[in-house]
């Protein structure tokens, strides 16, 4: 059996939930906004925790969960000894420092001896002796961007996701210093059995992300046309290529990347594909 420690509410919460259906993984009173803290999983050995997202880190680090499910940038920030043995490319975001629109901000070292408000002085402090940056860090939890507008910090040093909260506070984004994303987390001493478990929920968790990066794509194409549309398409090895009842004709099946799709379909028509037919891949199994 293996416990997995999730947030129990919000996107990141919404997000890891969905990752583990499409994983064919379904939890018992999925909605964890609903008071349970705990729930079971129908057909895998795994029990969800919901908990707050600073807690997950060091539940996991004391045992209490196997493993967990957080934003990189909680992780750094509570410095508990656990590994990222996943990373899982949704709930991104940045974590940058803001000043206000009217503060001439021309480089870093314009921040000596100004007063930061933030909610993770540890990832903050470490940036700011790396530069060689002497500045006051104030600690503070919730509504960070509103600090410097009531006088309780200079500048601050935030989650940025659009940036629409920095900017109806008044404030302006100058210096990226980490990005971070949801993560699968683990105890770094894990029983034989639990880490059987947690190698099992990789590979399912691996097969549907690759899915999400590729695209299943059908098409005609001259037999003449065929070698060169070949090498257009880049598939997993080779093309499937099946004839077809109109003479001198050939579908063509293979798989694309979906950051390459539109550049390979237009070489694609522009060699003599017809009806392109573009399918969503479910799960990637390599």
């Amino acid at each position: 059996m293996l416990t997995l420690a999730v947030q129990k509410s919000g996107r990141l919460s919404e997000k890891t939930l969905h990752l583990l259906r499409e994983s064919g993984i379904y939890v018992e009173n999925g909605s964890s906004g609903r008071g349970k803290l705990k729930a079971a999983a129908q057909n895998f050995p795994m029990e969800i925790l919901f908990l707050r997202d600073d807690d997950i880190p060091e539940c996991v680090a004391d045992g209490i969960a196997h493993a967990g499910v957080v934003g990189e940038n909680v992780v750094l920030e509570k410095k508990r000894p656990v590994k990222i043995v996943e990373r899982l490319g949704f709930a991104r975001c940045r974590m940058s420092i803001a000043v206000p629109k009217s503060m001439e901000y021309r480089k870093l070292e314009d921040l000596n001896g100004l007063k930061i408000a933030t909610s993770f002085p540890q990832i903050l402090g470490e940036f700011l002796q790396k530069k060689g940056i002497r500045a006051e860090i104030h600690e503070i939890t919730g509504s960070v961007e509103i600090a410097p507008s009531i006088g309780l910090a200079d500048v601050i040093f935030d989650i940025v996701s659009t940036g629409s909260t920095l900017l109806s506070n008044g404030l302006k984004e100058v210096e990226t210093v980490l990005q971070s994303e949801a993560v699968l987390i683990a105890h770094e001493n894990l029983s034989p059995e639990s880490q059987t478990v947690l190698d099992q929920l990789l590979f399912r968790l691996r097969a549907v992300q690759k899915a999400e990066s590729f695209k299943y794509i059908l098409l005609n194409v001259p037999n003449d046309k065929i070698e060169k549309v070949c090498q257009i398409l880049p598939g997993m090895k080779s093309p499937t290529i099946m004839p077809l009842a109109m003479e001198g004709w050939s579908s063509l099946h293979s798989v694309i990347r979906e950051d390459e799709f539109w550049e390979i379909i237009e070489k694609l028509k522009q060699n003599g594909a017809q009806g392109i037919l573009v399918i969503p891949i479910e799960k990637m199994i390599l």
